[in-house]
């Protein structure tokens, strides 16, 4: 039970905090499909599994340059 990945709803502005850019640059991840979000009336909701993820193929990019 302790190691159960966490599956949080983040919303744009926490997320836009945990990568330290604006709010425009996690709406044009989501439109671009980098970052999957689930639509909630007319916002955002992002899994944080799902940050974490982004950020992993950011670093794995970076580490085959």
């Amino acid at each position: 039970m302790g190691d159960r990945i966490s599956n949080k709803l983040l919303t744009v502005n926490e997320v836009a905090n945990i990568l330290r850019v604006s709010n425009m640059t996690v709406y044009r991840l989501v439109k671009s499909g980098q970052i999957p979000a689930i639509r909630v009336g007319k916002n955002y909701r992002i899994k944080e599994n799902d940050v974490n993820d982004y950020l992993s193929r950011g670093t794995q990019a970076q580490e085959k340059t």
